[in-house]
């Protein structure tokens, strides 16, 4: 049996989303965050990291969405949510999975940090910025007109990204960037988007 500890307001709604695209069985376990938007210490209990999304499947424990992401389309999908391996396609794929939170979170995560703080230092701000500006014309050139990243074929990579974006979009940092105003509109068309945000929560808090 799969079971996915689920924090609020956290990118285990990526997990969730994958869970029903792919059409898998599953158990859910719901935390809230604390008074300082941190996650409760019994998330320590279930990963020594103590965040979440934790999945737990027969015995074998993994945090980090990505690694999540590909266990669940290779184990329990089929492999239908990427492309085949060892194709230059699947390896451009697994590029875009390892961006996302490799490069692309940083300066847009930093933004909303900073946000949250009062803003960030100038000298911070003149790093970030830039960096920021250059993230998203990167993956909005690479959208083009999609409709996904790769394309035609929806994919994990799609899920791990659209996290990213849908916070950025929240913060006001699409305006100058049509194709990923209409990419966020896409994902949040499918049903399966739909179905993770009415268990789990929306993505990003009210107010926000």
């Amino acid at each position: 049996m799969i079971t996915l500890h689920h924090l609020a307001y956290s990118r285990s709604t990526r997990i969730l989303w994958a869970l029903e695209e792919l059409g898998i069985p599953y158990e859910i376990i719901m935390y809230q965050r604390d008074d300082s938007f941190r996650a409760p210490p019994e998330l320590a209990a279930v990963h020594p990291l103590g965040k979440a999304p934790v999945l737990v499947d027969d015995g074998l424990t993994i945090a980090e969405s990505g690694a999540i992401l590909a266990h669940l389309n290779d184990r329990h999908g089929g492999g239908r949510l990427a492309p085949v391996p060892g194709t230059d396609a699947r390896a451009l794929h697994d590029e875009w999975l390892h961006y996302v939170e490799g490069s692309a979170a940083f300066p847009i995560m930093l933004t909303l940090i900073g946000g949250m703080v009062g803003g960030l230092q100038e000298g911070l701000s003149r790093f970030v910025i830039p960096e920021r500006a250059k993230t998203l014309a990167y993956i909005a050139e690479r959208i083009g007109d999609g409709p996904w990243l790769l394309g035609a074929e929806f994919t994990i990579a799609d899920i791990h990204l659209a996290y990213l974006i849908e916070l950025a979009d929240s913060a006001g940092l699409l305006a100058e960037y049509p194709q990923l105003r209409d990419y966020v509109a896409r994902f949040k068309a499918r049903p399966a988007y739909q179905k993770a945000v009415a268990l789990g929560g929306p993505v990003v808090p009210p107010g926000a």
